[in-house]
C-alpha cells in the first residue's frame, strides 16, 4: 500500500508542478497580453500579480498534499505530523501574495494565521 501512496505523491507533485508550467505559459501570458484585464486597485498590474499569485498557490496546496501522502505511506501520519504540514503549506503558501502582489493582497494575513495556528497546534 506505502507504493500506491508514494506514486501518488508523486503523481499530485507533477500535477502541481505541469499545472504552474503550462498554466504561465499557455494561460496566464496570453491572459496578460490583453488590454482589457479589470483594473482592481486602480491598476492592471494588481490584476495579474494577483492572477498569478493564485494560480500557482494551487501547486504549494498540493505538494502539502503530497507531503500528506509520503507521510501516510510511511505509516507516521500523526495529528501533530498532519498539522506541521497544514501549517507550513499555508505559511508558504501566505508568502506568494507577498511576493506577488507586494503585500496589497491581504490573504497573507489569513494564510499566516492559518499557518501559525496550526503550528501552535501541533505542540500540543
Amino acid at each position: 500500500m506505502a507504493i500506491l501512496l508514494y506514486v501518488a505523491a508523486f503523481l499530485t507533485v507533477s500535477l502541481g508542478i505541469a499545472h504552474s508550467y503550462l498554466g504561465e505559459k499557455y494561460i496566464l501570458i496570453r491572459l496578460f497580453r490583453r488590454e482589457n484585464l479589470p483594473r482592481i486597485f486602480g491598476d492592471q498590474e494588481f490584476t495579474r500579480r494577483t492572477l498569478r499569485f493564485a494560480w500557482h498557490i494551487t501547486t504549494v496546496a498540493w505538494i502539502g498534499l503530497a507531503a500528506l501522502l509520503v507521510h501516510a505511506g510511511r505509516g507516521d501520519l500523526t495529528v501533530p505530523g498532519t498539522l506541521r504540514i497544514i501549517g507550513v503549506t499555508a505559511i508558504i503558501s501566505g508568502l506568494f501574495p507577498i511576493i506577488f502582489t507586494r503585500g496589497r493582497h491581504l490573504a497573507w494575513i489569513v494564510l499566516f494565521a492559518i499557518g501559525g495556528i496550526s503550528l501552535w497546534c501541533s505542540a500540543f
